[in-house]
């Protein structure tokens, strides 16, 4: 009776913080994290699933017995996660892909904890009111903000276009997850009024109100991105073409590629890999990168290969064969197809299929899908282990199992646990640091991006930032210095350490990720900066860049890029190359006809500079900044020749357009004569405390 009464005092606890989080998870937001919106839903998302998992395994200890309710989904979740955990190990971005991966551990282990601590009726109503009571108060929270009642205290929130998912395409899908479980809860008693037996009875009161205020919070959040905040959709075109090129062109890793795609939650590098030429058509899209494809199903053909497509099917598959059919399973399994979703829409589909399994379970007819399973140790003879149903007469069984399943538990929280606090404890330093540079700290800033890399290095984004701060704070202290006179011996190694720092930290950056393009972007920025100051430094951003290029080899801003480079350089016809390749690649681009007409007038050919500028003008005529600039250029040049010139061709007015101007870098280190000898940047490296002299703010 004891062991009952202890069993029955966790399952209650566990419930009760399911139930908490199931509330507070639409709603939360925190400005401590780099990401104010999904860093702290998945925060909180891994410390609930780690409780919830851990009462579960207290619970099997109190009792004396391994006792699991198994679900039609159980199997193709364990699959899908296998796929998932393999494609982030077989990733080239392995790190990145990781990371990204975790929050979806943490989801399983709470499909696991839901179904297991929400045995009864009474804990499955509690559960499915609080998953619709967070969803009726994000409904209530948008429909206030949509009428600019705001009751959020924040500068911030106080917007009609403010949503605690920080995406109103990401709030759309989630009301309409929560939508579709409400009317599943509600149909019954739905019907009951059809027939008119107007007694709901107080449990069906919520599911009925609760749908009602969701269908309102559902149509204003479907206004919002109509009409205000039109989230920006990979055309499906090119989300079909990147997926398929994904796992089938990855050249040196076919077998990995097709089986496992690029990694899960880097579908950002297959689309800056294979997207094609025609992506720059679209006036609207052409300069985005998308982290997320066209559909779901799409970005897991591409990011997890056949593997991830096949084990996810077998989910669906499960799903819609339930009889009769769940309303909630079969919305979700039409929008995997339809939108993309993030990490916490992919939670709230995992929600679903938990909530759907608890309800169920309490239904007789449903009770040989979703069943209790005792898990049994015996003899060797007869196998290792044994399922069988419960028996709770069962006494003094042995407590093998109970102990070495809370000892997995605990291994696993432990292990999750210390990579997760290591990263969201960097990631609350990384964001002070962020708010340092916003208010001009240049020594505070450097000091907390640097303890965030110590704490936790394996992020990406980390060295990249990291590596312009260092160039900033260098540049800053090298243009301090008057003319003529010459810096004192602790400000020049000052200098060269943070040059050095800058550069490995870019280098780093490509080492955690080598296969994105923004990392090696990055590092071209830096050495080319350096160029005039450093030995070899224009090689070096030549060859960052063209690394860039091989990674995203039709994005025309990357040719301008590399052809301002040799433009710096005075390498003409190399320059006048590569921006003929960009225009190639997007005929509209008018900042890529400047930058051509710059570098044929320098040349001398001044003929076919003006009309090259006469295309700028055709291109810009909506922007009176650019066509002011461009008269002007024009003027001069018809004045230095002397004549007219032959009329441009007219592609029409183009849009979503770059300010007009000669590429080059944000940041210049002055010349250096001779120049500074640069290393080769180091791969493994550990940033320096703050430099002295401390760099000026």
């Amino acid at each position: 009776m004891e062991e009952r009464n202890n069993s029955k005092s966790l399952e209650n606890a566990g419930v009760f913080i399911l139930g908490l989080f199931l509330l507070l998870l639409p709603i939360l937001f925190a400005t401590i994290s780099t990401d104010a919106f999904a860093i702290p839903k998945q925060a909180l998302l891994g410390i609930v699933s780690a409780v919830g998992i851990f009462l579960v395994a207290l619970r099997a200890v109190s009792s004396g017995i391994l006792r699991i309710r198994r679900t039609p989904f159980d199997v193709p979740l364990l699959l899908f996660g296998i796929a998932g955990l393999l494609s982030s190990f077989f990733s080239v971005n392995r790190f990145d892909s990781l990371i990204s991966f975790v929050p979806i551990i943490f989801g399983l282990m709470l499909f696991f904890s839901i179904i297991n601590l929400a045995r009864s009726e009474k804990s499955a109503n509690f559960l499915n009111l609080c998953f619709l009571g967070g969803a009726a108060i994000l409904s209530v929270f948008s429909l206030l903000s949509y009428f600019k009642i705001y009751i959020l205290p924040f500068s911030f929130s106080k917007s009609q276009l403010f949503t605690p998912f920080g995406s109103s395409l990401d709030q759309l899908i989630y009301l309409s997850l929560a939508l579709s479980f409400a009317l599943h809860l509600s149909l019954p008693y739905l019907k009951r009024l059809r027939n008119g037996d107007r007694r709901i009875g107080r449990e069906g009161i919520f599911p009925v109100l609760s749908t009602i205020v969701l269908l309102t919070g559902l149509g204003v959040t479907a206004v919002i991105a109509v009409t205000l905040q039109k989230p920006a959709i990979l055309p499906f075109a090119t989300g079909f073409q990147t997926a398929f090129a994904s796992i089938s062109q990855d050249t040196g890793r076919v077998v990995q590629g097709f089986l496992f795609g690029s990694g899960f939650g880097t579908y950002l590098t297959d689309f800056t890999r294979f997207k094609q030429a025609s992506f720059n058509l679209n006036p609207n899209i052409w300069n985005l990168y998308f982290f997320r494809s066209s559909s779901f199903m799409l970005e897991l053909l591409a990011t997890v290969g056949v593997l991830g497509i096949a084990s996810f099917s077998f989910l669906l598959y499960r799903m819609v064969r339930l009889k009769p059919l769940i309303l909630p399973l079969i919305v979700s399994a039409i929008l995997v197809f339809l939108l993309p979703f993030s990490i916490i829409n992919l939670t709230a589909f995992i929600i679903i299929l938990s909530l759907v399994s608890i309800t169920e379970a309490q239904r007789d007819e449903a009770k040989s899908n979703f069943s209790e399973t005792e898990i049994q140790l015996v003899s060797f003879s007869k196998g290792v282990l044994s399922l069988s149903g419960p028996e709770p007469e069962r006494r003094n069984s042995p407590r093998v199992l109970p102990y070495g399943f809370l000892t997995a538990v605990v291994i696993l929280i432990l292990l999750l646990g210390f990579f997760t606090g290591r990263f969201l404890y960097s990631d609350y330093i990384f964001q002070k640091a962020i708010l340092a540079a916003s208010q001009n700290q240049g020594s505070a800033t450097y000091e907390l991006q640097r303890k965030a890399i110590g704490i936790f290095p394996q992020r990406e984004a980390y060295h990249r930032v990291f590596s312009q701060t260092n160039l900033n704070l260098a540049n800053s202290l090298a243009s301090s210095i008057q003319p003529g006179s010459s810096p004192s011996a602790q400000t020049q190694q000052t200098i060269y350490t943070l040059i050095q720092q800058s550069i490995n930290s870019a280098r780093q950056s490509t080492a955690l990720s080598p296969a994105s393009s923004l990392s090696w972007q990055s590092m071209a920025q830096i050495y080319r900066s350096l160029i005039g100051f450093g030995q070899n430094a224009e090689n070096f951003a030549i060859a960052a860049t063209q690394r860039s290029i091989a990674l995203d080899s039709n994005n025309p801003q990357l040719y301008v890029s590399l052809g301002g480079i040799y433009y710096q350089m005075g390498q003409y016809d190399n320059a006048i190359r590569e921006f003929q390749v960009a225009i190639t690649l997007k005929p509209d681009f008018a900042n890529a006809y400047y930058n051509l007409g710059h570098a044929l007038e320098q040349k001398g050919d001044l003929q076919n500079a003006l009309v090259q500028y006469q295309t700028v003008r055709n291109l810009v005529q909506a922007n009176k900044d650019s066509l002011a600039t461009i008269d002007k250029e024009i003027k001069a040049l018809q004045d230095k020749i002397g004549q007219g010139s032959e009329s441009a061709k007219d592609l029409g007015e183009a849009q979503n357009q770059p300010p007009l101007g000669v590429d080059q870098p944000a940041a210049q280190l002055p010349e250096q004569k001779p120049p500074v000898q640069i290393q080769g940047p180091q791969i493994t490296v550990t940033p320096s405390k703050s430099p002295t002299p401390t760099p000026k703010q």
